[in-house]
């Protein structure tokens, strides 16, 4: 399915201050850009790295004193696979790739060495693979409040537990750590989102798990604001903090972001959430 998507960043910089930006589409398999174009004002010589492991593109810039704006436009092509969940299972420790393991560790925002006992009382049970971890979704969209303005930069999934209350990105770093702690690799991802309402960064995650067609890693959004079939992804990581739209390197005021995509052509009927949904 095709969509239209782009977002637009404004800035009042007080001094030349350098940023990274990562809000280009990542290039990956299953998402296909038709067309893409970044525009920055004033214009600005810029530095591209492209990760080789995960397809996150990043951009360098240093701005000058003054207003400086962003605007990043888009057609993309989204491919996902859809498989049958109860065909999905775990990967033993032994069979995983070392260098997938980075996404079995605890990180910065995803502690899930002090969240271990919580997941394994509270998920252990559930049968291993697919089911599991959205098992672990269904339950932090059922037991955390979606509120806005009661995280910032420095909430970790420990809190989000403890609060019980967060954005997107709090949701997807519980969700992480969950998984983790019970051995499932699993990373941050953060998209453009179809059906989002209001329209924003989105973020969610992928596990991995092994498949009918081999281990892969697995969409999954535990705050369930967003269809599955229109993530179209701009980087994964191990957390948020390695994926930030934008890191200003310097004291800057900023305009809110605005971000949109849509739908190009007649809409398909979303997937069955009873499907597996293949991020590859």
């Amino acid at each position: 399915m095709r969509f239209s998507l782009g977002c637009s960043l404004g800035y009042d910089v007080k001094v030349p201050t350098p940023f990274v930006f990562n809000v280009e589409l990542a290039k990956l398999a299953s998402q296909t850009i038709v067309s893409e174009t970044l525009t920055l004002s004033p214009d600005c010589a810029t530095e591209r790295w492209t990760m080789p492991e995960t397809g996150n593109r990043y951009i360098r810039i240093t701005a000058p004193p003054g207003r400086f704006t962003l605007d990043y436009q888009a057609e993309v092509d989204l491919m996902p696979a859809l498989e049958d969940p109860d065909a999905v299972t775990e990967v033993a420790a032994a069979d995983i790739p070392l260098p997938t393991l980075v996404h079995l560790y605890p990180s910065r925002y995803c502690q899930s060495d002090k969240l271990q006992r919580l997941a394994n009382r509270t998920f252990g049970a559930e049968q291993p693979g697919y089911a599991r971890v959205t098992a672990i979704c269904n339950w932090i969209h059922d037991n955390v409040d979606y509120v806005g303005g009661v995280s910032d930069e420095l909430t970790s999934a420990f809190d989000t537990a403890t609060e019980r209350a967060g954005v997107c990105r709090d949701f997807a770093h519980l969700a992480i750590s969950f998984c983790r702690a019970l051995g499932i690799p699993a990373r941050y991802v953060s998209a453009y989102a179809w059906r989002l309402d209001p329209p924003d960064f989105h973020a969610v995650i992928e596990a991995y798990l092994q498949g009918p067609n081999g281990p892969g890693w697995y969409l999954c959004d535990p705050t369930r604001k967003a269809a599955a079939d229109g993530l179209a992804r701009i980087g994964v990581a191990r957390d948020a903090a390695e994926v930030a739209f934008a890191s200003p390197f310097g004291a800057v005021d900023y305009d809110k972001p605005e971000v949109w995509i849509r739908a190009l052509g007649p809409e398909q009927v979303e997937p069955p959430t009873t499907l597996a949904i293949r991020a590859e």
